[in-house]
């Protein structure tokens, strides 16, 4: 049997989650392996909806331009009835994270992007054709026994050793089997039918989910003049039968003017399913995307959830491997990702119950309500705004909260009984959420989205003030080990001032458009520590910067006088 040296961090699977956790640990200097059961990355169509969250991301790690391409911005989706009236809109506007909410993306492409992007690290090494077979654990580590069949037929084997290993290998995932966690939920019976075609035979953009009680179906247009059909399948119809040629071209009589012409990518059956593990963690070994949730299509949310799960872990794996944090905080990643997926789950399987209804009844009772509820634009902003997604919350984890200082927990409320509180337009926490990404200027360069100025790791944001005017010397010293950027954010007209009366090593940023000004005067915390994920840790009055540092720290498991080891120079520069 082979050995390879040891990696920090091992990842079975080189799906999507996979692939970005790579990315995200390579970007901080560790040493990864990722072992990939198959012969090359899936090159068929799976996942169609990107949004502003995953694309952040993406631009956190430098990829942003290669994966644009690949993307179609403001997907806007129509929920029609049987007869083609419209249902719901959704097309929200905001570009809060710096991003429009809802593109539509070619995942292979994307996907291709992400694993290609790993050529600029040299400690990433990722290994096609390895089948994990076995996994043991010690108190020093994990090894995984991988199979491979060499081009003779034969068959070896080869051990990889690393410090933990996080699982992405999908619903049926090995890792969260020998974890022994549950995998809670429903698997609906309904079965659907997938039509991925090439040279888009229609060309109109956007998506249509066709509530028809008769056979509900999607439409949906993709980059690359792809067209996607979904139909729901009625129980006695036969897989063999509906993925024929012919079948498909009875479904699409009534969507194409010639239905037998068209240039197939794929037909395929597929059954949703919604499910969540009772948990992300066991010991050294962790699961991530499908892996740890399978989420059913309608919100799109499934890829997009496996990237909010590599954006959350891997600043922590980064944190424990680097001696910023103890290995308790990797707990934090179950508490603070559980909820979101279930809730994700929870509204895509209540959408879909939705979009299928059969019975007439029912079928006319929901188009008489959509009807009542679009006379009131109250109601029609909350479906077109896309405020109806739970966006989310931290609520235990690596967090202050904003109004005891308390460690490791942050209610939504602010309750403080100082005037700035009780007179504050917005009460509801900054903590625990993430913070947006307005433009600003600064030195470095105007008109530039804030992540690429702050760089990607710790940033405490002050607004008006000289960050180091308003700590004392022991928090500064603290942020110091941590490599928190200090970073200024005034008017603009305020920028030159600051520049050069602020500390040296101060960021100062312009805020030019008035956005983050905006934000701040809504709510009574103009001291924000930011994490390397761009979740608020904590949010306070300067005076209390202090003691919300320490608890910060505390939920880390760090101590203010520690000095670790901090991620590679150059993953922090900007």
């Amino acid at each position: 049997m082979n050995s390879i040296p040891s990696s920090e961090v091992l990842i079975i699977g080189a799906g999507p989650a996979g692939l970005m956790l790579a990315n995200i640990l390579g970007m901080y200097g560790r040493s990864v392996t990722v072992l990939e059961a198959r012969d090359e990355l899936i090159d068929y169509p799976r996942g169609v909806g990107l949004d502003d969250e995953s694309l952040r991301t993406i631009q956190t790690v430098g990829l942003v331009d290669t994966v644009l391409p690949h993307t179609a911005p403001q997907h806007i989706m129509r929920l029609v009835n049987g007869s083609g009236k419209t249902i719901m809109i959704n097309n929200p506007q905001t570009q809060e994270f710096g991003w429009d909410r809802k593109h539509a993306f070619i995942q292979p492409e994307v996907d291709k992007a992400l694993y290609e992007g790993l050529a600029q690290y040299p400690n990433i090494n990722v290994h096609f054709g390895h089948l994990v077979e076995d996994v043991t654990e010690d108190a020093n580590g994990v090894t995984a026994i991988a199979r491979v069949t060499n081009a003779d037929g034969t068959e070896t084997e080869t051990r990889f050793s690393a410090q933990y290993l996080v699982g992405c290998e999908g619903g049926k995932s090995p890792t969260r089997k020998r974890m022994g966690v549950s995998f809670e939920g429903d698997s609906p019976s309904t079965r659907w039918l997938v039509v991925d075609v090439d040279n888009d035979p229609l060309g109109t953009p956007n998506v249509f989910l066709g509530a028809d009680p008769k056979r509900p179906y999607v439409s949906i247009g993709l980059p690359h003049a792809v067209r996607r059909w979904e139909f729901m399948l009625h129980d006695h119809e036969d897989e063999s039968v509906v993925t024929s040629k012919e079948w498909v071209a009875e479904m699409l009589k009534d969507h194409v003017p010639d239905p037998h012409n068209l240039s197939y990518i794929r037909r395929r059956v597929f059954t949703h399913h919604g499910r969540v593990a009772g948990s992300f963690r066991k010991g050294r070994q962790l699961i991530a995307g499908d892996a740890a949730h399978l989420m059913p299509v309608w919100m799109g949310q499934g890829w997009n959830s496996g990237m909010r799960d590599a954006t959350n872990l891997g600043w922590k794996l980064t944190s424990v491997l680097t001696g910023t944090a103890g290995e308790d905080i990797l707990d934090t990643y179950t508490s603070e990702r559980k909820d979101h997926a279930k809730a994700m789950v929870d509204l895509s399987m209540t959408l879909g119950s939705v979009i299928k209804l059969t019975n007439p009844l029912a079928v006319a009772a929901r188009d008489a309500a959509s009807s009542v509820l679009n006379l009131f634009p109250s109601a029609k902003s909350y479906f077109s705004d896309m405020r109806f997604k739970p966006m989310p919350r931290y609520t235990a984890g690596v967090l202050a909260d904003p109004t005891t200082q308390a460690s490791g927990n942050a209610a939504a409320k602010l309750t403080s009984k100082l005037i700035p509180v009780l007179t504050a337009n917005n009460k509801v926490s900054p903590v625990g959420v993430q913070f947006p990404q307005p433009r600003v200027n600064s030195q470095l360069g105007e008109n530039r989205l804030l992540d690429d100025v702050i760089g990607n790791w710790w940033t405490v944001l002050v607004w008006g003030n000289d960050p180091k005017d308003v700590l004392p010397a022991h928090s500064i010293k603290a942020l110091e080990a941590l490599g928190a950027k200090l970073v200024a954010i005034v008017p603009e007209t305020q920028r030159a001032w600051a520049t050069e009366h602020m500390d040296k090593d101060v960021l100062v940023l312009g805020d030019h458009t008035g956005t983050v000004k905006r934000w701040f005067n809504e709510r009574p915390t103009p001291m924000i520590f930011l994490r390397p994920d761009r979740f608020v840790a904590g949010a306070c009055l300067h005076q209390h910067g202090p003691a919300t540092l320490q608890a910060i720290l505390d939920s880390m498991g760090s101590a203010a006088d520690h000095s670790p080891a901090k991620p590679q120079d150059s993953a922090l520069a900007v």
